[in-house]
């Protein structure tokens, strides 16, 4: 499966950010990609850093982006993940949106919710999985990178490929954090034998990265930091080799509870 990854200027303005997201997929599109993901809040803005709150946001409009995405997505016979502020039932929720050709939009609502995320957000209560292109894949949200329980779901889920959406910038450079969050990544990757790729926006400077690793850690690709650009690569669901067999049989035994004296 081809995968891509648009990193770009996120804004408050739901119009100028949909303007980014068709031009990445115009741009994807002549290039074969089949499942292309945007940042945390790509639609909408994050608040409180481009919008005050969830509240400003103008459904009205938002409604007609969902909409044009929909049809962007089946006229492209393409994935779409985008992340975007969204309300149930009069509750906010920092939500990853999938758009299938031909079929209903859903959604995956971030559960991590501390400062701002917590003022503004409710706690979701799905399980961010879906079916893409014979993929099974898994969908997170920022802050969930910090903890292996989020992606251990995703692992008793045996999921193929795991998907982290970000907006993590700061108005300074800050190598530190980068590096931080980049580790966290590989990390995830390792420790649950899954390709794993991520997205972040990129004003006014990111401090995670727009990334894909291999079910070993090893970056397959990366983006340069704070320009707008997108990383595409081919992914194949190859044989084990003999470390990642080793690490899934080891943790199967401790996810079984040790419940017998040998590993193999």
């Amino acid at each position: 499966m081809r995968i891509g990854a648009y990193q770009f200027a996120v804004t408050g303005v739901i119009e100028n950010n949909l303007a980014a997201v068709q031009r990445a997929v115009s741009q994807a599109n002549d290039r074969g990609v089949e499942l292309l993901i945007f940042p945390e809040c790509a639609l909408t803005g994050y608040p409180p850093h481009t919008i005050k709150d969830p509240s400003s946001v103008d459904f009205q409009k938002l409604s007609h982006a969902l909409n044009q995405l929909q049809e962007t997505c089946d006229s492209n016979n393409m994935h779409i993940i985008a992340g975007s502020v969204t309300r149930e039932n009069e509750r906010f929720y920092n939500s990853a949106i999938l758009f299938a050709p031909g079929k209903e939009m859903q959604t995956y609502h971030k559960q991590a919710l501390w400062g701002w995320d917590k003022d503004n957000f409710t706690i979701g209560n799905k399980d961010g999985i879906f079916e893409i292109n014979g993929w099974k894949t898994g969908v997170r949200i920022c802050f969930e990178i910090r903890f292996p329980e989020f992606f251990r779901e995703l692992y008793k889920a045996d999921t193929d490929l795991n998907i982290v959406l970000f907006y993590d910038t700061s108005d300074e450079k800050n190598a530190e954090r980068y590096e931080m969050i980049r580790s966290h990544i590989i990390t995830r990757a390792v420790e649950n034998v899954t390709y794993t790729l991520s997205v972040n926006a990129v004003c006014p400077h990111q401090t995670a990265p727009t990334m894909l690793c291999d079910r070993s850690g090893d970056v397959l690709g990366e983006c340069s930091p704070d320009t707008e650009s997108m990383l595409i690569y081919d992914l194949d669901l190859d044989e084990l080799t003999f470390g990642q067999q080793g690490r899934k049989e080891v943790s199967d035994w401790l996810l079984r509870g040790r419940e017998t004296a040998r590993i193999l």
